[in-house]
């Protein structure tokens, strides 16, 4: 038997989740062309001022999935070691 966890859904699920504290939201492309496709097609958007955070380097949608997630990964831990620096002093 496959496994879900690793579905394209299931990834979407995960990013939007890891997202979540950051008040981003993932935007995927509804219209693809060939230059979207051959790079991604998933941008991550501020939900409070709607500015593009992640993903639009030179167009729109230009990031993958894979890399939104580790995006957010090493946001987090930064996120993390800020609060532990913050603790300390």
């Amino acid at each position: 038997m496959g496994s879900r966890a690793n579905t394209l859904a299931a990834i979407e699920r995960r990013v939007r989740r890891i997202g979540r504290p950051f008040g981003v939201s993932l935007l995927v492309a509804e219209k693809r062309n060939p230059k979207i496709e051959a790079h991604g097609g998933y941008m991550l958007r501020d939900d409070d001022s709607f500015e593009i955070v992640f993903g639009n380097a030179g167009y729109d949608f230009s990031a993958s999935l894979e890399e939104i997630e580790e995006f957010l990964l090493e946001s987090r831990t930064a996120m993390r070691e800020e609060i532990k620096g913050k603790k300390k002093r």
